[in-house]
């Protein structure tokens, strides 16, 4: 299991157990109200215990959360705001929607790194854990233009492979090519073949486009 599946898990068992969640080191992205884009992009700490939550950012500004009546979900803040929490990155992270901003909380933290690498173009996947790296063509979602996104490939057999992305949100996803089957982890997606490409859409609107070389090698 990977490091973010087991920050995943172990959130996950503290809202059921009520039992302390260890302080995490996270990536908090701040969307003011009613923009569906942002450029602030900040390291912070994630806690709970017992269903109370604290989000520490660096930026200075403190999120203690209090949970509100018997539906999951449902907190205010210390200033008795009503907040809401919803789970629409998948095992990636939170998200908390206050009343004039929503804070993405992310637990893998990669996209917090300098992206400048003269040495490794494909940061942060190395020939040391891999065994190869490229740059795939994506589209985020709701973007018209295409850009690159760094990749990590573990080959096998019989022209198979298993290919890991980190999107342009940092996200890092894993996709299975198997002689029968394209799969995602934790993600639906529709694959189709165009040329020597295989062309991968998301539901929830990114676009990837992975050549067969990278599949296969040679």
């Amino acid at each position: 299991m990977n490091r973010w599946l087991m920050i995943a898990a172990l959130v996950a068992a503290s809202w059921t157990t009520s039992t302390l969640a260890d302080w995490i080191d996270a990536r908090c992205d701040i969307y003011p109200k009613g923009e569906d884009h942002t450029d602030r992009m900040i390291p912070c700490t994630f806690g709970q215990r017992q269903g109370y939550i604290t989000i520490t950012r660096d930026d200075g500004v403190m999120h203690d959360l209090s949970p509100v009546g018997d539906d999951p979900g449902n907190f205010r803040d210390q200033d008795g705001r009503t907040v809401y929490r919803q789970s629409g990155l998948g095992d990636q992270g939170l998200i908390f929607r206050f009343p004039d901003e929503s804070v993405y909380v992310y637990w893998n933290t990669d996209a917090l790194k300098p992206q400048a690498d003269e040495d490794n173009w494909t940061a942060p996947f190395t020939t040391d854990k891999y065994d190869a790296t490229t740059r795939l063509r994506c589209r985020a979602a709701g973007n018209s233009e295409f850009g690159s996104c760094p990749a990590g490939i573990l080959r096998m057999e019989d022209g198979q492979a298993s290919i890991v992305v980190q999107n342009q949100l940092g996200e890092q996803f894993t996709i299975n090519f198997m002689k029968d089957y394209v799969n995602a982890t934790n993600r639906e997606v529709e694959a189709r073949m165009e040329g020597d490409t295989w062309i991968l859409d998301f539901a929830n609107g990114e676009v990837w486009e992975v050549p067969l070389a990278a599949i296969e090698g040679g």
